[in-house]
């Protein structure tokens, strides 16, 4: 099964160099033991752009899509075998990286 592992911020500054490390190894050892799928950091929220398209003419404003103290910044996609196995992934990863992390499965289809 897969999981989103999305990386909660509530600062705007970016992972230090000492983050970054133990981020490296930690994608290190997702790949190694065959758990990676995808995954990257994002920049800040400032930087945003929203598209709605609902209606009859394309909307876009600049900056986020929400106003909020915390925002994405960054996310793992993983295979897991089970929740269980998500959330020690989750919780080891959000050690690397310094921050929170939201577990979320995606749907069966």
């Amino acid at each position: 099964m897969q999981y989103l592992l999305s990386v909660v911020h509530d600062q705007a500054s970016l992972a230090d160099p000492d983050e970054e490390a133990a981020i490296d190894v930690f994608n290190d050892r997702l790949r190694a033991e065959g758990h990676w799928v995808f995954g990257g950091g994002l920049g800040i929220p400032d930087n945003a752009t929203v598209i709605d398209s609902r209606g009859a003419e394309a909307v876009i404003t600049d900056g986020p899509f929400v106003e909020s103290k915390e925002f994405l910044a960054g996310f793992w996609i993983i295979e897991a075998p089970d929740l269980d196995v998500a959330l020690k992934l989750a919780t080891e990863g959000s050690k690397a990286c310094n921050r929170k992390i939201e577990v979320r499965p995606f749907l069966d289809e």
